[in-house]
Protein backbone atom coordinates (compact mmCIF):
# COMPACT_ATOMS: atom_id res chain seq x y z
CA UNK A 1 0.00 0.00 0.00
CA UNK A 2 1.31 3.47 -0.81
CA UNK A 3 0.44 6.88 0.52
CA UNK A 4 -2.59 9.00 -0.27
CA UNK A 5 -0.37 12.09 -0.39
CA UNK A 6 1.08 10.78 -3.65
CA UNK A 7 -2.41 10.27 -5.13
CA UNK A 8 -1.94 6.53 -4.85
CA UNK A 9 -4.51 4.56 -2.96
CA UNK A 10 -5.06 0.85 -2.68
CA UNK A 11 -7.37 -0.58 -5.34
CA UNK A 12 -8.88 -3.01 -2.83
CA UNK A 13 -11.58 -1.58 -0.59
CA UNK A 14 -10.94 -2.96 2.90
CA UNK A 15 -12.15 -1.88 6.34
CA UNK A 16 -8.83 -0.20 7.24
CA UNK A 17 -9.03 2.16 4.32
CA UNK A 18 -12.81 2.54 4.05
CA UNK A 19 -12.84 6.10 5.41
CA UNK A 20 -10.02 7.17 3.10
CA UNK A 21 -11.65 5.53 0.09
CA UNK A 22 -15.02 7.07 0.93
CA UNK A 23 -13.43 10.50 1.07
CA UNK A 24 -11.61 9.95 -2.21
CA UNK A 25 -14.77 8.74 -3.98
CA UNK A 26 -16.79 11.67 -2.62
CA UNK A 27 -14.08 14.15 -3.61
CA UNK A 28 -13.89 12.68 -7.11
CA UNK A 29 -17.68 12.92 -7.52
CA UNK A 30 -17.45 16.57 -6.53
CA UNK A 31 -14.68 17.11 -9.10
CA UNK A 32 -17.05 15.75 -11.77
CA UNK A 33 -19.74 18.16 -10.51
CA UNK A 34 -17.38 21.14 -10.72
CA UNK A 35 -16.26 20.06 -14.20
CA UNK A 36 -19.92 19.95 -15.26
CA UNK A 37 -20.25 23.65 -14.56
CA UNK A 38 -17.47 24.50 -17.01
CA UNK A 39 -19.81 24.32 -19.98
CA UNK A 40 -20.30 25.81 -23.41
CA UNK A 41 -23.94 25.49 -24.47
CA UNK A 42 -24.71 23.69 -27.72
CA UNK A 43 -28.22 23.11 -29.07
CA UNK A 44 -28.69 19.59 -27.68
CA UNK A 45 -25.68 18.64 -25.55
CA UNK A 46 -23.29 21.12 -23.88
CA UNK A 47 -19.52 20.87 -24.18
CA UNK A 48 -18.26 20.36 -20.62
CA UNK A 49 -15.09 19.41 -18.81
CA UNK A 50 -16.77 16.28 -17.39
CA UNK A 51 -15.02 13.92 -19.82
CA UNK A 52 -11.66 15.32 -18.73
CA UNK A 53 -12.57 14.85 -15.05
CA UNK A 54 -13.70 11.26 -15.70
CA UNK A 55 -10.50 10.45 -17.58
CA UNK A 56 -8.30 11.93 -14.90
CA UNK A 57 -10.23 10.26 -12.07
CA UNK A 58 -10.13 6.91 -13.85
CA UNK A 59 -6.44 7.11 -14.58
CA UNK A 60 -5.48 8.16 -11.07
CA UNK A 61 -7.94 6.20 -8.93
CA UNK A 62 -8.28 3.01 -10.94
CA UNK A 63 -11.39 1.38 -12.36
CA UNK A 64 -13.35 0.60 -9.19
CA UNK A 65 -13.05 3.87 -7.32
CA UNK A 66 -13.51 5.83 -10.55
CA UNK A 67 -16.72 3.95 -11.38
CA UNK A 68 -17.95 4.43 -7.81
CA UNK A 69 -17.22 8.16 -8.06
CA UNK A 70 -19.16 8.47 -11.31
CA UNK A 71 -22.06 6.45 -9.87
CA UNK A 72 -22.13 8.63 -6.75
CA UNK A 73 -22.19 11.70 -8.99
CA UNK A 74 -25.27 10.34 -10.78
CA UNK A 75 -26.96 9.57 -7.45
CA UNK A 76 -26.23 13.10 -6.23
CA UNK A 77 -27.91 14.53 -9.30
CA UNK A 78 -30.84 12.12 -9.06
CA UNK A 79 -31.32 13.17 -5.44
CA UNK A 80 -31.77 16.77 -6.57
CA UNK A 81 -28.33 18.24 -6.00
CA UNK A 82 -27.48 20.68 -8.83
CA UNK A 83 -24.41 18.78 -10.00
CA UNK A 84 -25.27 18.27 -13.64
CA UNK A 85 -24.19 20.71 -16.37
CA UNK A 86 -25.48 24.25 -15.97
CA UNK A 87 -26.57 23.46 -12.37
CA UNK A 88 -29.31 21.05 -13.46
CA UNK A 89 -30.52 18.25 -11.22
CA UNK A 90 -33.14 15.56 -10.88
CA UNK A 91 -35.10 13.18 -13.02
CA UNK A 92 -35.61 15.58 -15.91
CA UNK A 93 -31.89 15.53 -16.65
CA UNK A 94 -31.79 11.75 -16.31
CA UNK A 95 -34.34 11.37 -19.11
CA UNK A 96 -33.22 14.38 -21.15
CA UNK A 97 -30.96 14.44 -24.20
CA UNK A 98 -27.75 14.18 -22.15
CA UNK A 99 -28.90 11.15 -20.12
CA UNK A 100 -27.13 8.58 -22.30
CA UNK A 101 -23.81 10.31 -21.74
CA UNK A 102 -24.49 10.48 -18.00
CA UNK A 103 -25.39 6.79 -17.78
CA UNK A 104 -22.11 5.97 -19.55
CA UNK A 105 -20.03 7.85 -16.95
CA UNK A 106 -19.32 4.84 -14.69
CA UNK A 107 -18.24 2.69 -17.64
CA UNK A 108 -16.10 5.46 -19.12
CA UNK A 109 -14.41 6.08 -15.76
CA UNK A 110 -13.80 2.35 -15.38
CA UNK A 111 -12.27 2.10 -18.86
CA UNK A 112 -10.07 5.14 -18.19
CA UNK A 113 -8.77 3.36 -15.10
CA UNK A 114 -7.34 0.36 -16.93
CA UNK A 115 -3.61 0.14 -16.20
CA UNK A 116 -1.40 0.22 -19.26
CA UNK A 117 2.28 1.07 -19.74
CA UNK A 118 3.27 4.31 -21.43
CA UNK A 119 1.63 7.50 -22.53
CA UNK A 120 0.56 6.24 -25.98
CA UNK A 121 -1.20 3.22 -24.51
CA UNK A 122 -2.76 5.49 -21.90
CA UNK A 123 -3.96 7.82 -24.68
CA UNK A 124 -5.58 4.83 -26.40
CA UNK A 125 -7.35 3.89 -23.18
CA UNK A 126 -8.55 7.48 -22.76
CA UNK A 127 -9.93 7.49 -26.31
CA UNK A 128 -11.72 4.20 -25.58
CA UNK A 129 -13.30 5.82 -22.51
CA UNK A 130 -14.44 8.78 -24.61
CA UNK A 131 -15.86 6.32 -27.15
CA UNK A 132 -17.90 4.72 -24.33
CA UNK A 133 -19.39 8.15 -23.61
CA UNK A 134 -20.20 8.71 -27.27
CA UNK A 135 -21.82 5.30 -27.65
CA UNK A 136 -23.96 5.90 -24.56
CA UNK A 137 -25.03 9.37 -25.65
CA UNK A 138 -25.57 8.47 -29.29
CA UNK A 139 -27.60 5.34 -28.54
CA UNK A 140 -29.77 7.22 -26.03
CA UNK A 141 -30.58 9.94 -28.57
CA UNK A 142 -31.44 7.33 -31.19
CA UNK A 143 -33.52 5.07 -28.93
CA UNK A 144 -35.14 7.40 -26.39
CA UNK A 145 -35.28 10.64 -28.34
CA UNK A 146 -35.90 9.00 -31.73
CA UNK A 147 -33.25 10.96 -33.57
CA UNK A 148 -31.94 9.36 -36.72
CA UNK A 149 -28.51 7.79 -36.27
CA UNK A 150 -26.93 10.46 -38.47
CA UNK A 151 -28.70 13.31 -36.66
CA UNK A 152 -27.57 11.96 -33.28
CA UNK A 153 -24.02 11.67 -34.58
CA UNK A 154 -24.08 15.19 -36.03
CA UNK A 155 -25.50 16.81 -32.90
CA UNK A 156 -23.94 14.87 -30.03
CA UNK A 157 -20.68 13.34 -31.24
CA UNK A 158 -19.07 15.09 -34.21
CA UNK A 159 -18.93 18.61 -32.67
CA UNK A 160 -17.04 17.26 -29.64
CA UNK A 161 -14.43 14.96 -31.19
CA UNK A 162 -11.60 17.50 -31.42
CA UNK A 163 -12.11 18.90 -27.90
CA UNK A 164 -12.41 15.43 -26.38
CA UNK A 165 -9.30 14.29 -28.23
CA UNK A 166 -7.37 17.14 -26.64
CA UNK A 167 -8.84 16.29 -23.22
CA UNK A 168 -7.80 12.65 -23.69
CA UNK A 169 -4.26 13.64 -24.66
CA UNK A 170 -3.83 15.98 -21.70
CA UNK A 171 -5.32 13.43 -19.30
CA UNK A 172 -3.01 10.72 -20.65
CA UNK A 173 0.08 12.86 -20.10
CA UNK A 174 -1.02 13.93 -16.61
CA UNK A 175 -1.88 10.40 -15.50
CA UNK A 176 1.40 8.97 -16.80
CA UNK A 177 3.33 11.80 -15.13
CA UNK A 178 1.61 11.07 -11.82
CA UNK A 179 2.22 7.34 -12.19
CA UNK A 180 5.94 7.88 -12.95
CA UNK A 181 6.36 10.16 -9.96
CA UNK A 182 4.85 7.67 -7.54
CA UNK A 183 6.63 4.58 -8.91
Amino acid sequence: MTSVSNLVVPERLDSRSMAVNTGIVLGASLLIAVAAQIAIPFPLVPLTMQPFALLLIGGVLGPRRAALSATLYLLEGAAGLPVFAEMHAGAATLIGPTAGFLYAFPLAAMVAGVRVPGVWSRFGVMLAAVAALYIGGWSWLVSAWHLSPSAALASAVTPFIAADGVKAAIAAVLVETIRRQRD
